[in-house]
């Protein structure tokens, strides 16, 4: 339960200050071009804090390091809000990018030591509620808009509630990684060598693991910008309708999270890679190649089913394949993922300059095809929690 408010509340502070785009860019008085700019240096803070986090997780334990991301993420969510011009608002957004990088690794990391002593698969859920933290973002600052509140107040209660749950919540952790001694084997921990030998022969599956997460990111970092502009610019939708293009992507993504940990269990997590990239792979290429708006609607939420489903698998495989290196080895799996979902929409744009929008959507077709090619790796990381935990229980 606490990994969980964990997740909701990186979502919620996240969408806290999404929420607030439009407000803080009329205030900062800058351009879509120079925020676009601005948004990249959010995207390099997360990655350099997921870099820094993953370690210090494995050194420090997830108990110190989430806490501490969460309370540093909530206190740098101010900053934006405060910020006056351009030169404040990229300082800020660097900071805050930062310590949301620090906070996504370790409670992913945390998350993989969960699912280890849960024994089924739980990570997709874990996933699911960062999208419900999203929700409550919206719904909080709709309040705050409604009660008159400025985002800078807004951002600020936001915030400094944001700490106070991340403080309440950090007791309830797990205290130590299961990596350094597990009491159910009736074992003596492993000894140090034995570590670093598999933390050196997991390495390249990881990265491996990284690659798969970059292209799957990037499809999804695609429809977050693309999907609205789809049914506008090509299918001629009323721009009302075409809103509903991005929230019908949402929407499935969403509930294939909530669903998708019972899939895991039954039919293991390179099942799911394989059969959900396959999946949005058909739905993208609905949306590429369909001239009518229903093939539109339905294409999107089959990207957004089949995508659902794959990175929270990613991630687990790379704390799994070894429990002692989780931390560093998410946060390679996290940052490279990461640099898909900010290139995602600039690699669309810029095919755009070569081709028409829906046709530059063909390359998403082809990133999901070569994901559910590559899906066979959780099979050579030997890092499948539903495999692991029926082998636990045949152990016992």
């Amino acid at each position: 339960m606490a990994t969980y408010v964990y997740f909701v509340l990186c979502g919620t502070l996240m969408g806290a200050w999404v929420v607030h785009i439009p407000a803080i860019e009329e205030r900062v008085g800058i351009s879509h071009a120079t925020l676009g700019g601005l948004l990249v240096l959010l995207g390099l803070g997360a990655f350099v804090g997921m870099q820094v986090a993953g370690p210090l997780t494995d050194r420090l334990g997830s108990r110190v390091v989430v806490p501490a991301g969460g309370v540093l993420c909530g206190a740098a969510l101010v900053l934006p809000g405060l910020a006056r011009d351009p030169w404040t608002l990229a300082g800020a957004l660097l900071v805050f990018g930062f310590c949301n990088g620090c906070l996504d690794v370790s409670m992913n990391a945390h998350a993989v030591h969960v699912e280890k002593a849960y024994g089924r698969p739980v990570m997709s859920g874990f996933h699911a509620t960062f999208s419900v933290g999203g929700v409550l973002a919206s719904l909080v600052a709709a309040g705050a808009a409604s009660a008159g509140l400025n985002p800078a107040a807004s951002m600020v209660a936001v915030g400094a509630v944001g700490v106070v749950i991340a403080l309440a919540s950090a007791r309830a952790l797990l205290p130590a990684s299961p990596a350094v001694t597990d009491p159910g084997s009736g074992s003596a921990p492993e000894p140090v060598a034995a570590p670093a030998a598999r933390h050196r022969s997991t390495r390249g599956q990881v990265w491996l693991l990284a690659a798969l997460a970059l292209m799957v990111m990037l499809c999804e970092g695609a429809a977050n910008d693309w999907s609205a502009l789809h049914l506008k610019d090509v299918l001629g939708a009323p721009a009302g309708t075409a809103a509903f293009a991005y929230g019908t992507f949402a929407a499935a993504m969403t509930l294939g999270r909530l669903l998708a940990d019972r899939f895991v269990a039954r039919f293991g997590s390179m099942a799911i890679l394989r059969h959900g990239a396959a999946t949005a792979a058909v739905g993208i290429t609905l949306v590429a190649l369909g001239p009518w708006m229903w093939a539109a609607f339905t294409g999107w939420a089959l990207f957004g089913l089949g995508l659902s489903g794959c990175v929270p698998q990613l991630f687990s495989a790379a704390g799994h394949a070894d429990p002692a290196a989780a931390g560093a080895n998410v946060s390679r799996v996290a940052g490279l993922g990461y640099v898909g979902m900010l290139a995602g929409p600039a690699v669309i744009g810029w095919l755009t300059h070569l081709v028409a929008l829906n046709h530059a959507f063909v390359l998403l077709t082809l990133l999901c095809v070569t994901t559910a090619v590559g899906a066979g790796v959780l099979r050579r990381t030997g890092a499948d929690p539903a495999r692991a935990s029926e082998m636990a229980a045949g152990g016992h």
